[in-house]
This record gives C-alpha cells, structure tokens and sequence, in this order.
C-alpha cells in the first residue's frame, strides 16, 4: 500500500464534550415543571360506556319496562344450536336479520346466538358488528323476547357502522314482529331428529 492510502490516527482519547443543547420554541417540553403525583398503577375504575343493565333503553318509557318481566338471556354456541334456529321464523331489517324459534323444551330463559359473514368485511369489521349486536340485543331482548325461544341474530354489512339509534330500533322491530309471530304460531315446535 502506498503511504497516499494511509492515515495517521491519534492514540489520545479526546475530551469528554457535552452534548450540544437547543431549548425548544416554548421551553423545554421533556418534563412539565410540576407534574404531580404519579399515576396509580394497578386496576382503576371502569368508564361506562353504556347505560346500567336497569336503565331504560331509548325508545321506552319507564312505564312500558315495568311493565314487562325481563327475559333471562343464554347463548347459543354449538352448531346444532344456530341450525335448529335457521328452520324457524327470520326477520329481515335492514342493519340485521333476526331468526326464532321455540324449544321443544321448556325454559325460562330465551336463548342468543350472534354471527356475521364474511359478506359484512374484513374480522375487524365483522367483530365489530357482533360486538355491536351483542349490546343491542343485552339491552333489548331482555324486554321484548319470549322465554323458552332461541334467537339468531345475523349483522349485515351496515351494522358496523350504522347509527346505534337506528341500530336498536331495527333489532327492536325484529325482536317486537318475532314476538308476535311467535305468539301466533302457539305451541312449541318439535325436536329433529
């Protein structure tokens, strides 16, 4: 190698430098002067985000929910379940579909499945949808289902994203046309076999 490509290099350590500092345009933004106390860790106190379980949903006056006795809710999970359903009674809104039918078997409870397709969009848009569904139908179906039915509720592709008023008046309608459809249609269905 020629003494062109070579460099002598200093064997001495340099100075310690402190880094150069620029205050900011309204001061030094890192740390508030007095911050306060820290915050707490651990659990805190939930938001709510909707009303009590006792409230009255909107649409009702106080006057027509003490009317009616509450209806306990059970989910629907197994595949039989949505099927036995599926042969029943549908309601067709515009931001949901609601299925019914009776038990063969008596209960006190009336029982909620909650599906959504891929037709609706992507499983951010679907989950959102059920999600949406499933805390319409803890406030309503308690008021306007019929014990001893089960209930499908299906989300269309507006139901993520739809007005949660206008959301709650069409699983009401649903729920409200199935009641007395399923009032009419008077004894229970029969089990398949």
């Amino acid at each position: 190698m020629t003494r062109v490509h070579q460099t002598d290099f200093s064997t001495q350590q340099p100075e310690a430098q402190a880094a150069p500092w620029f205050p900011f345009a309204h001061g030094d933004e890192e740390r508030p002067e007095n911050p306060g106390p820290a915050p707490q860790q651990g659990p805190q106190a939930a938001l709510r985000l909707a009303p009590a379980r006792d409230s009255v949903t909107p649409g009702h006056t106080p006057a027509q929910a003490s009317n009616l006795t509450p209806v306990a809710i059970e989910r629907l999970r197994a595949r039989r379940e949505f099927l036995h359903v599926a042969a029943g009674l549908s309601e067709r809104r515009k931001l949901v579909v609601v299925q019914a039918r009776r038990r063969a078997e008596p209960r006190n409870a009336a029982g909620a499945g909650f599906t959504a397709t891929r037709k609706v969009g992507g499983s951010v848009i679907r989950n959102r949808a059920r999600r949406r569904l499933r805390e319409a139908v803890r406030l309503i179906l308690p008021l306007h289902g019929v014990a001893g039915a089960d209930y499908v509720f299906i989300a269309r592709q507006d139901t993520g994203a739809a007005p949660w008023g206008r959301l709650l008046d069409d699983v009401e309608i649903a729920l409200l046309s199935l009641r007395r459809r399923l009032a009419a249609d008077g004894a229970p269905s029969p089990a398949r076999g």
